[in-house]
């Protein structure tokens, strides 16, 4: 991050921020003496449980003046970071990357400072001061809420998935017969709780009893907010290009749904909304030539996607769909999973809910005229979806898909409509 000299040197003059955090280095005698061990442990930290970024050792905090490091201390401060990151952070920051750069001062007189390259963890880290995230320019303590998502999403071991958990209130009986026994294969004659846990959908606790999982009241109840009161689409369809485009005596919105019951369901009712809401031009070459504003098949991609991949553990969000004249608007509630990151999307995946991924790709694709795709299920796992919906979209509108992360917890992915004066 920040790799030339001139993008750090600008990202300094504008002050510290949720990427950089900068610190001026004092001396007493051959020993460091500022920033502390625990300061420095507690920044570095919190910038892995964040996003990433930068820290720069040789820079004054306040005035954001480079002053620079004694170039016969540099080995000293790499050697003061390097048992920092290993001692003072628990697990070890083991893939911090430290380099020593030429920069320029206030006077114009090049000096060293150390800049360390920290990336987003797959990790949890505890420093001195607890579990500290980066919000904005300052560190603060990470909510116990935000820090049970945190353990899930990057997967340390002694935490079960959400989607995999008990859900307290639920019961077996709460479970659709009809919606569970389509995953049932020929061959499956186990008793219903047994093939129900290997399936993810239920949790048996010591005794043998079953409980339903969060994928299981998602896949197979009718409606799943009777225990996850956010496990739905909302979608609304728009006046115009904002949404209060309407007038007085106009109504600003055109039609709205929410799109409930099982995860499937959920997505093909929503697709339904995008196609009966979408305009369609007409263009006559060689014939007639209908052209719709959006491609379904990527809609249906991106609708998947949201469904299975949020974060059913944040309370008060759902996913969002806004459909406008010039755009399509889909939210999906959590941050990037792993070690994803927005540029990373369209060429690797990884899962934050391993048992809903697995039943959507049992499930048929709908059979439905707005939808063309050589699919057979919701899910091929194959790491298609995202290239299938920038792709699909350029090639329609002749403008790339938008991706925007928010708070590191909500996802925004825009897709432009086509125009229908355009010619193609």
């Amino acid at each position: 991050m920040f790799d030339s000299k001139a993008e750090l040197l600008e990202k300094i003059r504008l002050g510290e921020s949720s990427f950089l955090e900068f610190k001026e280095v004092k001396f007493k005698g051959k020993r460091i003496e500022g920033p502390h061990r625990n300061s420095l442990a507690d920044g570095l930290a919190a910038l892995a449980n964040s996003r990433g970024g930068v820290f720069v050792l040789g820079v004054a905090d306040k005035t954001r003046e480079v002053v620079g490091l004694p170039l016969e201390r540099l080995d000293a401060v790499v050697e003061f970071v390097r048992n920092v990151c290993m001692d003072s952070v628990e697990p070890a920051l083991e893939h911090v990357l430290v380099d020593r750069l030429l920069l320029p001062s206030s006077t114009g007189e090049e000096v060293a400072i150390v800049k360390v390259d920290v990336p987003r963890s797959l990790f949890v880290h505890r420093s001195p001061s607890g579990y500290l995230h980066r919000v904005a320019d300052s560190k603060r303590p990470i909510s116990p809420a935000l820090l049970a998502r945190l353990f899930g999403e990057r997967g340390q071991q002694h935490v079960v998935p959400f989607n995999e958990q008990a859900v307290p209130q639920a019961r077996l009986e709460d479970l659709n017969p009809s919606l569970w026994s389509r995953f049932v294969t020929p061959r499956s004659d186990e008793d219903s709780a047994i093939f129900l846990a290997k399936l993810g959908m239920a949790e048996l606790d010591g005794e043998g009893l079953a409980k339903p999982t969060v994928a299981g009241v998602l896949m197979a109840s009718d409606d799943p907010r009777r225990w996850l009161p956010n496990a739905y689409v909302q979608a609304v369809a728009y006046r115009g290009n904002d949404i209060l485009a309407g007038s007085a005596s106009t109504a600003y919105q055109l039609d709205a749904l929410d799109a409930i019951g099982p995860l499937d369901r959920q997505v093909a009712d929503a697709c339904r909304f995008v196609a009966r809401n979408m305009k369609t031009a007409a263009f006559k070459h060689m014939g007639r030539t209908d052209r719709p504003q959006y491609d379904m098949a990527a809609v249906f991609e991106a609708l998947v996607n949201a469904v299975a991949h949020r974060d059913y553990s944040i309370r008060g969000s759902k996913v969002r769909l806004r459909l406008f004249e010039n755009r399509l608007e889909l939210y999906s509630p959590g941050a990037l999973h792993n070690s994803l990151t927005i540029e990373s999307l369209p060429y690797r995946q990884s899962a934050r809910n391993e048992a809903i991924c697995s039943l959507l790709a049992r499930c048929p694709i709908p059979d439905e005229p707005w939808l063309a795709t050589p699919r057979q299920h919701m899910m091929e796992r194959r790491g298609e979806g995202m290239p299938i919906i920038l792709d699909n979209s350029v090639e329609l509108s002749g403008k790339e898909p938008k991706i925007e992360l928010f708070d590191n917890a909500e996802l925004r992915l825009t897709i432009y409509a086509a125009q229908a004066d355009a010619e193609q």
